[in-house]
């Protein structure tokens, strides 16, 4: 037991847990996640199985009131009845609906206003494609809430963003005659810059300098030759038997030698 402890790592008052996001920003975001949230390979992405949905976005009546109701739009929506993970979201538009009390208590499942939709639920964990499950009321508030293209929206200073390319194909819009004709030809010779090499290693660009090297050079390797041959005869002269004769010669001047200068020298043999 310990007294007086502490909590490990607590909390520190000074860490900034919030950050200021532009209003514009934050729209244009939830309006990006409710775009998302109509394309059936992000919504597939993120593991939700709408094999057996007819469309999307998905827009059901506002007739589920208990939820045994609700769990049988479930079951055909989503293909099973208990939700561990994040499973769909319900938007509704009417303000006391009876659908929220039947979609409340289904583990999985998240229920919101469309006037007040939050972006943690539209994209939970920052991953675009959740399945939303939108009621008529809701699905017809849209367009005054956000706006569209023709139609300005309720938030003030705020105008629906257009996609920057009509056409997201991008390679048929690079490979289209229009563009095709403007752009320049493809290079196909290339020109490369030709590699420089060490005229000390190489001797072919040593003569394009000094053409004299190649008569140096032989001139150098005949001296060593000469060099290594003076060498060897000196080693093999030396190495070589010598033969009686002049051995015995040779002995017979060291005691000579000897015998010349013990006489010349003060001492005398006892």
């Amino acid at each position: 037991m310990c007294r007086g402890g502490r909590v490990f790592a607590p909390t520190k008052i000074w860490r900034r847990w919030h950050r200021k996001i532009k209003v514009n920003q934050k729209r244009y975001a939830v309006v990006s996640a409710i775009a998302s949230s109509a394309v059936p390979s992000l919504v597939m992405a993120r593991g939700h199985k709408i094999e057996s949905v007819p469309e999307l976005p998905l827009v059901i009546g506002d007739s589920a009131e208990k939820t045994s109701a609700a769990i049988d739009i479930l079951k055909q929506t989503r293909n099973r009845r208990y939700i561990s993970r994040k499973g769909s979201l319900i938007v509704y538009g009417t303000e006391g609906a009876k659908l929220v009390k039947a979609f409340r208590n289904i583990p999985g499942v998240e229920v919101a206003n469309v006037e007040r939709l939050n972006l943690l639920k539209l994209a939970p964990g920052g991953h675009l494609g959740r399945f939303v499950i939108w009621t008529k009321s809701a699905f017809e508030k849209l367009d005054s809430i956000d706006g569209s293209f023709d139609k300005t929206s309720e938030k003030k200073g705020y105008i629906l963003p257009r996609s920057k390319m009509v056409n997201a194909d991008l390679a048929r819009t690079i490979n289209s005659d229009e563009v095709q004709s403007v752009v320049k030809p493809i290079k196909k010779k290339v020109k490369r810059a030709p590699m420089k090499k060490n005229p000390l290693k190489n001797l072919n660009t040593m003569l394009k300098l000094n053409p004299y090297a190649k008569t140096a050079r032989r001139m150098s390797l005949l001296a060593e030759a000469q060099r290594v041959k003076a060498k060897k005869e000196k080693l093999d002269k030396k190495r070589a038997q010598i033969p009686k004769e002049e051995a015995a010669a040779i002995k017979a001047a060291g005691k000579a030698w000897y015998q010349t200068m013990i006489s010349d020298s003060d001492y005398t043999e006892f």
